[in-house]
C-alpha cells in the first residue's frame, strides 16, 4: 500500500515539475527570447528546487536531519539528469533537428524514470 501511495505522490509532483519545467522553459524562450540551451538550465534549476521540497517532504516523507547532506546527493543526482537533459536537447534540436518542444517531451520522459529511480534508491532509500 505504501508503494502505491509513494508512486502515485511521485507521480503528482512529477507531472507539476515537469509543468513548471516547461513553463519556465517557454517563458525564457518564446517570450524573453533567450537561447533554448539557457532556458532549460534555468527551468531545470527552478523544477530542481521545487521537487527536492515536494520530495523530501510528501513523496518520500524524509526524516533526515541532515538536509544538507540529503539536499546535496538530491541536487548531485540531478545535475547528473540535468546535464543529460541538456545534452539530449543538443542532440535532438541540433543535431537531429528535432523541434524544441517534441524534444523537450522525449527528453523529461528520459530525466523523470532516471530521477524517480535514483531519488527512490539512493537520496530517500
Amino acid at each position: 500500500m505504501e508503494i502505491k501511495k509513494e508512486l502515485l505522490s511521485y507521480v503528482i509532483f512529477g507531472v507539476l515539475t515537469t509543468i513548471i519545467n516547461f513553463v519556465v522553459y517557454l517563458f525564457f524562450t518564446r517570450i524573453c527570447g533567450v537561447n533554448y540551451i539557457v532556458s532549460n538550465i534555468i527551468a531545470w534549476f527552478l523544477s530542481v528546487l521545487f521537487a527536492y521540497v515536494t520530495n523530501r517532504i510528501w513523496v518520500f516523507e524524509s526524516s533526515n536531519s541532515n538536509i544538507i547532506k540529503e539536499g546535496g546527493v538530491f541536487f548531485g543526482g540531478r545535475l547528473f539528469s540535468g546535464i543529460l537533459d541538456t545534452g539530449l536537447m543538443i542532440l535532438f534540436i541540433d543535431i537531429l533537428t528535432i523541434g524544441d518542444l517534441i524534444s523537450k517531451v522525449i527528453v523529461q520522459v528520459v530525466v523523470i524514470i532516471f530521477n524517480y529511480a535514483y531519488s527512490k534508491w539512493i537520496v530517500f532509500k
